[in-house]
This record gives structure tokens, C-alpha cells and sequence, in this order.
């Protein structure tokens, strides 16, 4: 006999597979050129997005990449031989808008995970990973809907997006969980 909690919890696993399955991930292989091919990778985003994004530099630092989040007080300056990822459903999330034409500027190449690749970011980006997830703030333009709450539907597309990638880099890099265990923090 099924629960109410499993049938609930059965809804919001299919919605993540229906979205993760809609996205274009030809850009995939690209991304993860510039990413083993640059000195650094930064990383960036707000509110609940801002926290995948945080667990992924997590991921990349114990692959062995050099990673920063933005906006964290030992983040030293990006220059262009560098990558700055970001997480925005919306694209438009002022403080990440100015981040982005700062990176613009300087000649850094900008990753964007959103659900619209014709937003503000979208349009300074080098690369959009567009999660055709639903978002209230851009519901007019999509007629996309979930049955749940505001963006949980692209945040845990993000995350799984992001899990995969890490995935595929392990693959490509040669390097396993136990490897990557080494990098983990070892003082709590």
C-alpha cells in the first residue's frame, strides 16, 4: 500500500526525470573542455540555487580542481584563464547580472545554468545549459508548471545536472570516489 508521502515524493522524481531528460546536452563535452583546460574555476549563485552551486564547488574541489565561490571573503581576483559557472533560473538575479559583466570585462569565459538561456546572463554567457524546469517568475512566458513549490523542480535538476557532470569528469579525469575521499575535509 502506497503512502501519501511516497506517492508525493513518486510525482517529484518523475518531474526531474521529464525535466533532466528535455535538456540539450550537447554542450556537455564542451563545458568540460574549459573546465580541465583553465586555471581556475569560480562559481556563483543566490538563494537555494546559490546553496547546489556551493556542493558542487565542493564536488569539483575534491575532483582536484582549484575552485572559489564568489562572494566568500579568501575568493582571489578571476582573470581571463579562468571559468566562472553560475546557477540562475531566472538569469536575471541583479547581484549575478553584475558578476557576469564584470567577467564579461575581464575576458572571463561564463557557464550559465538557467531555465532561460534569453535572459540578461544568458546573453553574456559563453555557454547556456538551459533546465526547461518552471519558474514563477517566468510562468508568463512558459505556461511550464509543477507541482511543486516556486524553483524546487530546477534546483534539483540543477543538482542532479551538476552530479552528473561531476561524474562524467570523474571518468574523464580517471579518478574514483576513493581517490576523491583524500580531499575531504579532515579537521571535524
Amino acid at each position: 500500500m502506497n503512502s501519501i508521502f511516497n506517492t508525493y515524493s513518486n510525482e517529484i522524481i518523475k518531474e526531474i526525470e521529464k525535466t533532466i531528460k528535455k535538456i540539450d546536452n550537447s554542450c556537455f563535452l564542451r563545458l568540460m573542455d574549459q573546465m580541465v583546460s583553465n586555471q581556475r574555476i569560480f562559481v556563483a549563485g543566490a538563494g537555494r540555487t546559490g546553496l547546489v552551486m556551493r556542493s558542487f564547488a565542493m564536488r569539483l574541489m575534491h575532483l582536484g580542481f582549484r575552485v572559489h565561490i564568489i562572494g566568500d571573503t579568501t575568493t582571489p581576483s578571476i582573470d581571463e584563464k579562468d571559468i566562472l559557472l553560475i546557477g540562475s533560473g531566472s538569469g536575471n538575479t541583479s547581484s549575478l547580472v553584475s558578476i557576469s559583466e564584470n567577467a564579461k570585462e575581464i575576458g572571463v569565459s561564463t557557464i550559465l545554468f538557467t531555465i532561460d538561456s534569453s535572459s540578461i546572463i544568458g546573453r553574456l554567457a559563453s555557454i547556456n545549459i538551459c533546465i526547461p524546469a518552471p519558474s514563477p517568475k517566468l510562468e508568463r512566458k512558459t505556461n511550464n508548471h509543477s507541482v511543486q513549490p516556486m524553483g524546487s523542480l530546477f534546483e534539483q535538476s540543477l543538482m542532479i545536472v551538476l552530479d552528473t557532470l561531476i561524474w562524467m569528469l570523474m571518468l574523464r579525469k580517471g579518478i574514483d570516489s576513493k581517490t576523491m575521499f583524500k580531499n575531504h575535509a579532515n579537521l571535524e
